[in-house]
């Protein structure tokens, strides 16, 4: 199998470099927060991708931008529900963090109440994961998880997974600094994202490799994001480091639920990852 192209991946992190200086650039002009415009400087992956896969011939169904399998589409969509939920459980057992059972994480949505809240809640998170927040998500993981993986693919599985989950975890940091996340740590922030960012790598590799298509990415992304504010409405910490840092969808709680799918995905067998991973001839069960 060929190495990845130093000269593609040069290009596709020189975007990314020019996005971010552009973010900052325009937020001193505007007098915007970098957080208000995260929104369209989350297209940036997706756009330094798709100005690679063009300028190099790089087919886009290659790189997985195809419906490929449904049934893996399927899971991807639903598995950030329960790895929301184990995390809420790491939360609440830390000392100093509690459980509000009267906590509203729809604030201003007439929910019914009991039992079927919870359902309602849950249903509302995947529909608007599963179609709003998909397409800002995929705005990212056309970059992550369809160009950079096809290109990183030579490495394996473990190693690809890696260095994209760094490079996503550093390419927050001008939102991070900002104060999105981590509000009381910019700085430390920025390192706790990037290790985030590494813990959730894998189980995204997985669900692409499975699906062939980088559609379930988004599709996880999408319905996590719409579901981690589950975590930050249902646990309660007594301060900033256990609300920020460990109580968190991207702190420790987050890290460790997302770490134990990963030793799941080591123990029953870590698929193969080729160029070939959005190709039927890739297929497996």
């Amino acid at each position: 199998m060929p190495s990845p192209d130093r000269s593609r991946l040069t290009l596709f992190i020189s975007i990314l470099v020019v996005f971010a200086v552009v973010l900052y650039v325009v937020s001193e002009i505007t007098a915007m927060s970098p957080i208000a415009l995260a929104p369209a400087y989350m297209f940036s992956p997706m756009i330094a991708g798709l100005v690679v896969c063009f300028r190099r011939d790089i087919s886009l169904s290659a790189v997985g931008l195809r419906i490929g399998r449904v049934r893996w589409l399927a899971v991807a969509a639903v598995v950030a529900l329960p790895l929301v939920g184990v995390t809420l459980l790491i939360a609440v057992a830390v000392p100093g963090v509690g459980f509000d059972p009267a906590a509203n994480p729809t604030p201003g949505l007439g929910l019914p109440s009991g039992i079927l809240g919870v359902v309602a809640t849950f249903g509302l998170v995947l529909g608007l994961g599963a179609t709003v927040n998909a397409v800002f998500a995929f705005g990212e993981e056309f970059g992550w998880r369809g160009y950079l993986l096809w290109e990183l693919a030579p490495w394996g599985f473990w190693k690809a997974s890696a260095a994209i989950g760094a490079l996503w975890g550093v390419w927050h940091a001008p939102v991070i600094v900002a104060g999105y996340n981590y509000p009381s740590f910019p700085v430390i922030g920025v390192v706790a994202m990037t290790i985030a960012c590494l813990s959730f790598s894998p189980v995204y590799t997985y669900l692409v490799i499975r699906s062939e298509s980088v559609l379930a990415a988004a599709l996880l992304h999408g319905v996590f994001n719409g579901s981690a504010g589950l975590v930050i409405a249902y646990a309660v910490a007594d301060n900033t480091v256990l609300s920020e840092l460990v109580a968190s969808p991207v702190g420790v709680a987050g890290v460790i639920a997302f770490a134990l799918a990963a030793v799941g995905i080591a123990l029953s067998g870590t698929p193969s990852l080729t160029r070939e991973f959005a190709h039927d001839t890739a297929r497996s069960a």
